[in-house]
């Protein structure tokens, strides 16, 4: 019985193909919108928290000044940190991978004929693990380098690129300001961020020789960068280093930290929370295409009644009940949306790859969100076109036949 229902509602579509395609047209617009908006919003979710993850593992980051939460988060002028505040977080707490100080500052860097406005940061080996760095070809620093402050340096990949192109950056030598450096090593590339910065554009030296060539200052330390160890919560060595730090700066209970501690996962957590709040309040406002669509089936199916008056008169007259009136109605309006489900998947699908590659994100499939739309269709078609099924059912064969 319902398949022969089925086999008449799909005749009474394919007799008008204009007019059905039209139809479905709300609902088609509407699924594809829901499937493009969040596979891209879960795309550019998951670009973000790799984002941040490629910045280090388990990472934390402390910086002097009062954080301030306004644009830019820069921070208000305060004592910089110092070599004592590393050896003390290194030996006073406990759990952690990497205690890595670190200092930077923007140079000029050249080459020959070649030159490539970058920054320059002076750290140790540490930085390769607290900040999740692998390097693409040479070495990294000797300890011979460490301690003695040898002109040596790691470049980035954008900085090679922009300074020697084609040729072997290995083995040559490069000026940073006043100081000419040997390159001992290039670094694997990170690209660009989502946050619209280049992570490879910068070069990397041992911190003695950028405090005594490079800054002048011997003792102080712009940031240092903490990598807690897989096990231990980040949020347990944010606040141990909060403790040891205020302990260390003389700051009075009640006074505010001159000095902010940033837990990577934290930022992480936020980041992606607000994306995808973002994803769903996009997703709603293009599921409203699907509630126009079904208004459109509901239309056109009281247009289909109006029309098919006298047929409908014929089939209760020999014997066909309401319900199956009713159900031949209901199973055109769910036929037409479960078809435009389906189209409007494939087209959402198709935008979304497209959508991700020029947005430079991941294609994230998900299943559940396509399931969901097409359900929806379905249940489009069921309520828009229950009413116009319902009146169809209605009808006086008498007067369903005197009909003109």
């Amino acid at each position: 019985m319902f398949l022969e229902t089925l086999l008449l509602a799909i005749r009474e579509i394919r007799r008008n193909v204009l007019r059905s395609a039209l139809t479905i047209l709300g609902v088609v617009i509407g699924v594809a919108a829901v499937i493009t908006m969040v596979t891209v919003g879960n795309g550019a979710t998951a670009r973000v928290t790799a984002d941040i993850a490629s910045l280090g593992s388990n990472l934390l980051m402390v910086r002097p000044g009062q954080r301030r939460h306004g644009p830019g988060g820069t921070s208000a002028a305060a004592d910089p940190l110092r070599q004592q505040d590393v050896d003390d977080i290194t030996t006073q707490i406990s759990g952690l991978a990497a205690v890595v100080p670190a200092v930077s500052r923007g140079v000029q860097a050249v080459f020959a004929d070649q030159n490539w406005s970058t920054s320059v940061t002076g750290s140790d080996n540490g930085f390769f693990v607290a900040r999740n760095w692998s390097l693409a070809g040479g070495r990294t620093f000797s300890e011979g380098d460490l301690r003695a402050g040898n002109a040596v340096c790691i470049l980035g990949d954008t900085v090679r690129r922009k300074l020697f192109g084609a040729q072997e950056a290995l083995g040559a030598s490069i000026r940073l300001e006043m100081l000419s450096c040997r390159v001992i090593g290039v670094l694997a590339s990170k690209g660009q961020s989502s946050f619209g910065t280049d992570q490879d554009d910068f070069v990397l030296v041992p911190l003695r020789t950028f405090q005594r060539r490079i800054s002048g200052d011997v003792d102080s330390i712009g940031t240092i960068f903490v990598s807690a160890q897989a096990d231990v919560s980040t949020s347990k060595v944010q606040r141990d280093i909060e403790a040891l730090l205020r302990q260390r700066r003389h700051i009075a209970s009640g006074k505010d930290d001159d000095f902010w501690v940033m837990d990577m996962k934290e930022i992480a957590s936020t980041v992606s929370g607000a994306t995808r709040v973002l994803t769903g309040l996009l997703g709603a406002v293009a599921a409203v295409s699907l509630l126009v669509g079904g208004i459109g089936i509901m239309n056109i199916m009281l247009v289909s009644v109006t029309e098919r008056t006298r047929e409908i008169g014929t089939r209760l007259a020999i014997g066909a009940m309401a319900r199956d009136v009713l159900l031949q109605f209901l199973v055109e309006a769910v036929a037409l949306s479960s078809f435009g489900g389906l189209v409007g998947i494939a087209l959402g699908l198709a935008g979304a790859a497209v959508g991700a590659h020029m947005l430079s994100v991941p294609f994230v499939f998900d299943p559940v969100i396509v399931a969901v739309a097409f359900l929806f269709s379905a249940a489009v078609g069921v309520v828009f076109g229950y009413w116009p099924a319902h009146q169809a059912a209605r009808l006086n064969p008498i007067d369903a036949l005197r009909h003109e």
